[in-house]
């Protein structure tokens, strides 16, 4: 009798619990579809494309001054080439240095920017769940928590929606 009673009382409180509301989000197209996203994309590259072009113009400036070196060494008494090799090893050496430096720091700028994009969006993401009533809003596409989902569950859109329409503000 005891048994009877405790199974008809869970089974009393589970018929009473509502299911949880859920949806997902593909991360993949979100990202991919977020107009912020393309922007600090396209901003970063330009960066890199003045880098590189910055990178090998000094190359080149670097690369005539050691061809020119290289000539006039010929006329120098093996000492004097040699203290000359090495400050052009040690301008070359700097220069390289100060290239990687300028390439770390863009790299250093570009992740820290995504990093807040991506904390912007869980943000929206929370704010949309909380307002809409949702328990669970897992995240879909390469790498994500959902391996299937209907169609219908699918709230990409509506959150690209939000977060383009607050970023064109």
């Amino acid at each position: 009798m005891k048994k009877l009673l405790v199974t008809l009382t869970v089974i009393g409180v589970m018929s009473c619990q509502q299911p949880a509301k859920m949806a997902y989000v593909d991360n993949v197209k979100l990202l991919d579809e977020y107009q912020e996203k393309m922007d600090i994309e396209a901003k970063f590259n330009a960066k890199v494309d003045a880098m590189t072009k910055k990178k090998d113009s000094i190359s080149q400036a670097f690369q005539l001054e050691a061809q020119a070196f290289q000539a006039k060494a010929q006329g120098m008494s093996q000492k004097k080439a040699q203290e000359e090799y090495g400050i052009i090893q040690q301008k070359g050496q700097f220069i390289g240095q100060q290239l990687q430096q300028e390439e770390q720091q863009i790299q250093q700028e570009g992740r820290t920017e995504m990093d807040s994009l991506v904390s912007k969006v869980k943000k929206e993401i929370k704010t949309f769940g909380k307002a809409q009533g949702y328990n669970y809003i897992l995240g879909g596409g390469e790498g994500g928590a959902v391996l299937y989902g209907s169609e219908t569950d699918d709230i990409t859109d509506e959150i690209l929606k939000i977060l383009n329409d607050k970023y064109k503000k």
